[in-house]
């Protein structure tokens, strides 16, 4: 499974349609299903690498598949099984083997246009909304924090897409407009408690969840989590050791990534430069190694 998956498209070009295509997954429609492709594909401040990660796609979607499986007493999810033979009943031909482990059967829902992020540390785009206002979208915070403190209790930090792709941070009073009073208060209240889980689990497995961004979905008139969960794409992990507020933390996330990104001058828009190769190797590296500590398991 190793190597890189630029795209699935040509695999299945053909022979299954395509659902959708975003910038890291594709979805194609099974007609009561969907099956969905976790590619290699390495996006950074929205925008699409020219090289991807080894390996990324398969940790993405294996790491979503043990998440979805620990938190289903919380809120219901889209998963339905692992892809982890060529032959599946749902598609009448061989699964190329470059999918297997990489991809999962899902159910059908409508997505909502919220982004669900919980935020249990000041980090990313919250530490620079907190260093201006002493807020977090909208959300007063007690004064004297550093980067990388732990707050009080985690936050429910909504974001939406712009017109350019880019997420940008709304108000509570904003998802109210968007989906109403009922489904705000169920996103926030099915979003911290989905982190919180994590996070407790994985502290006890060495790794600090300091936020993660969760989507959601109407399947009839259930609200149920879809797309990635807790991965290092939507997360930030960080390892409990050397855990020290007051500066960013080693991670096991993409945020050396945009790290290096922002240091080469790139001014964010697309074409976005070339991932030199030894940063392509440590982050394989720190998406294997995430996998392992919070599964207990070798990547398959």
């Amino acid at each position: 499974m190793s190597g890189v998956l630029f795209d699935s498209v040509p695999l299945l070009e053909g022979k299954l349609p395509l659902f959708v295509k975003g910038k890291v997954r594709e979805t194609y429609n099974l007609g009561d299903c969907l099956l969905m492709v976790a590619t290699d594909r390495m996006s950074a401040f929205d925008v699409v690498l020219p090289n991807g990660i080894p390996d990324k796609g398969a940790v993405l979607t294996q790491l979503s598949v043990f998440w979805f499986e620990l938190t289903h007493d919380i809120v219901p999810n889209h998963f339905l099984r692992l892809v982890d033979s060529t032959e599946i009943e749902e598609v009448p031909f061989p699964i190329p083997p470059e999918l297997v482990g990489r991809s999962m059967l899902v159910r059908k829902a409508r997505r909502l246009d919220v982004e669900c992020v919980a935020r249990g540390y000041l980090a990313g785009s919250g530490w620079s909304d907190y260093r201006k206002s002493g807020s977090v979208c909208g959300i007063k915070l007690q004064a004297g924090l550093r980067e990388s403190n732990e707050l009080l209790q985690p936050i429910f930090t909504p974001a939406t897409k712009a017109e350019s792709g880019h997420d940008i941070n709304i108000s509570y009073q904003q998802v109210e407009e968007m989906v109403g009073a009922k489904t705000a208060s169920l996103l926030r209240d099915r979003t911290l408690a989905v982190y919180r889980r994590a996070r407790d689990y994985a502290r006890s497995r060495g790794i600090i969840i300091a936020d993660t961004k969760l989507e959601f979905g109407w399947l009839d008139e259930e609200l149920i989590l879809i797309d990635e969960l807790v991965t290092p794409d939507s997360s930030r992990f960080w390892p409990v050791d050397g855990y020290q507020p007051g500066h960013p933390q080693p991670s096991f996330d993409k945020q050396p990534v945009r790290d290096h990104l922002v240091a080469s001058g790139w001014n964010k828009e697309p074409p976005a430069p070339v991932l030199p190769g030894d940063v392509v190797v440590s982050t394989t590296e720190r998406y294997r190694e995430a996998f392992r500590r919070l599964t207990g398991q070798q990547l398959s």
